[in-house]
């Protein structure tokens, strides 16, 4: 029995009325919660070689989407707000027509989007009334990855394997002399305490360099000042702070000796390539929910404390070795 053959059975009476030629995938965002739906990516194109697959998805995440080898079209969602009348007719009209909608969004605007889309048949979200609901009255309490999978198991895809990501590293384009290690000192502007202090960072870099190990800070032009302020401590530290691209970071991920970093996207990007990598959580965030996810046990370690800004130097870098 083939991947598709064996998706169309466990999905059910569906896909015996619906043959599975033009399916959509929703995943709109935040750098993290993309990275976490590589797997998932990967087994929809793989359960469903034949189809037309597009990616509906923000901005930021369309030219990644269309270098991987897993979607045939990708879209822009551009959110419209719910009053713009033609911004949800545009919005309308991309969601209609497919055979198959996997929601990996599953927020409260896309369960908007179920009924904007005419409530079709054969839909994978969390919408009730959804003909392929992800009805797991647990499922915002396992972490994205977990849920992720679930969802595709009870829309009939089964085993989700961790995804190829060769396909990422071919495309970056920045490498350098090994050993160096990431620091990725940024996080959301709108959560402070998710970030542990960058002097703090600064001082792990003076740490790494006398160890014979190159700092390299990694990040958005938003975070300049906290490179910056890394400088002024460790000048020996390389600032590549808004000079990579999503893949780069990958291709630096993929050879760096660690990674050390917030609660945030490019340290999950990190530990899908296989980079040991050590997070620092606040009270502001859930390990349990949102942790990066690394492909081999003990890949990935986390701090948890409730205050970053009380958590020492010393018990971060004693974590590394």
């Amino acid at each position: 029995m083939t991947a598709v053959h064996a998706a169309e059975q466990g999905a059910g009476a569906v896909d015996a009325r619906h043959p599975v030629r033009r399916i959509l995938v929703i995943r709109l965002g935040a750098l993290g919660d993309f990275v976490h739906s590589f797997g998932p990516f990967q087994a929809i194109r793989r359960a469903y070689p034949q189809a037309r697959i597009t990616l509906l998805t923000t901005r930021p995440f369309m030219e990644l989407a269309r270098l991987s080898p897993w979607f045939d079209t990708v879209e822009e969602d551009t959110r419209p707000r719910w009053l713009d009348w033609r911004g949800l007719l545009s919005l309308r009209r991309r969601l209609r027509g497919y055979d198959r909608v996997f929601d990996l969004q599953t927020s409260g605007r896309t369960a908007r989007y179920f009924r904007l889309a005419g409530r079709p048949a054969g839909w994978s979200g969390h919408v009730a009334g959804a003909s392929l609901a992800h009805a797991n009255p647990w499922r915002n309490d396992m972490h994205t990855h977990a849920r992720q999978r679930d969802q595709l198991r009870m829309a009939g895809l089964g085993h989700v394997p961790e995804p190829d990501m060769d396909w990422l590293a071919a495309h970056a384009s920045v490498t350098l002399p090994q050993p160096y290690a990431l620091l990725v000192p940024g996080a959301s502007v709108q959560w402070a305490a998710k970030r542990w202090p960058a002097h703090c960072y600064g001082e792990l870099a003076r740490i790494l360099h006398a160890r014979g190990i190159r700092p390299v800070i990694v990040g958005t032009n938003a975070e300049k000042p906290l490179a910056a302020e890394i400088q002024a401590i460790c000048p020996q530290a390389l600032d590549l702070v808004g000079r990579t691209t999503l893949p780069d970071l990958a291709g630096l991920a993929a050879h760096a000796w660690a990674a050390v970093g917030n609660d945030t996207g490019p340290l999950h990007l990190a530990a899908m390539m296989g980079c040991r990598c050590l997070a620092l959580f606040s009270r502001l965030g859930d390990p349990a929910l949102a942790a990066p996810m690394g492909r081999e046990p003990g890949q990935v370690r986390v701090l948890w404390v409730r205050d970053l800004a009380l958590l020492p130097v010393q018990r971060v870098a004693a974590a590394l070795w």
